[in-house]
């Protein structure tokens, strides 16, 4: 009998880590999403924010051997990578992917990642390192299978992920920015095919809620989505439960709270997603 997929929320804030009295039970580190199966350690870590640097809780001391699966390359989803411990022991295994963009992957990395700053460019984590990229289509790592399809983020290719154990799946949209292709019916973005696709019939969809409707209107410049659009997409593509991700980084845990509650009522559960938070899948 195939044990239960397990989702590690490692860093479920945006745009950049946070810490502080109204922010610690949410937690303040940015995206990253570990998954496991078969009761093993994870071996995918979706994202690289300062949430990578909570991931080896749960190798046992061991060090990494699996794939991090990059959405995109704006700083809170890669300045974890050299901090990430578990990377850096021997017999370590990272093999880093990120959107094809034209170029190559290490030297897209450096951009940030190298003097004047940062100490050490990337390909100097280890030798056990490696830096690829990806276009959208369908793909093998760990023992998952995954689907890459772009989606729309302002400043760089993005993409959104499927991950499946054939038993449970898992839908990433991070960063989305839906109604940057139009209104929509609701006025907060569209339904459009790649998000609905990597959606539909989703045991869990982790999605970007840096927003509120009502804020939208003035934040939508950032690239966001709204709270109200992702619990609708999950409807309409009939995904089984939401998890509300990459909180706004001024957002308290109170205001969070408030938040979620309001979506007591949604057809499905919905629910914040939290540093440390982990989640079994049927």
């Amino acid at each position: 009998m195939l044990e239960a997929m397990r989702v590690h929320f490692c860093g479920t804030r945006g745009s950049t880590p946070v810490s502080g009295a109204g922010q610690a039970r949410y937690g303040g580190n940015t995206s990253c999403v570990g998954l496991a199966h078969d009761g093993q350690p994870p071996t995918i870590a979706l994202d690289a924010g300062t949430g990578l640097q909570q991931l080896p809780r749960w190798l046992g001391g061991e060090p990494f051997r699996g794939t991090i699966l990059l959405g995109h390359l704006h700083w809170d989803h890669t300045h974890g990578m050299p901090f990430f411990r578990s990377g850096l022991l021997p017999g370590h295994r990272v093999d880093v992917y990120l959107p094809e963009q034209g170029e190559d992957a290490e030297e897209l990395l450096a951009r940030v990642i190298s003097p004047p700053h940062f100490p050490i460019r990337p390909r100097q984590l280890g030798e056990g390192w490696t830096f690829n990229s990806l276009s959208p289509g369908h793909y093998e790592f760990e023992g998952f299978s995954v689907d890459a399809r772009e989606i729309p983020h302002k400043g760089g290719r993005t993409f959104g992920y499927r991950v499946s154990d054939g038993t449970s799946t898992v839908a990433y949209l991070s960063d989305h920015s839906p109604i940057s292709l139009g209104p929509g019916p609701e006025g907060l973005g569209e339904y459009h095919e790649a998000a609905v696709e990597l959606a539909r019939g989703a045991d869990l969809l982790v999605h970007d809620s840096q927003h509120t409707a009502a804020e939208l209107p003035r934040l939508a410049f950032l690239g966001h989505s709204a709270i109200e659009y992702v619990v609708a997409l999950a409807q309409h593509a009939g995904a089984r439960q939401v998890a509300l991700y990459h909180h706004d980084p001024w957002r308290t845990d109170d205001e969070i709270d408030e938040l979620a509650a309001k979506q007591a009522s949604a057809p499905l559960p919905v629910f914040a997603a939290c540093d440390g938070l982990i989640v079994d899948l049927p």
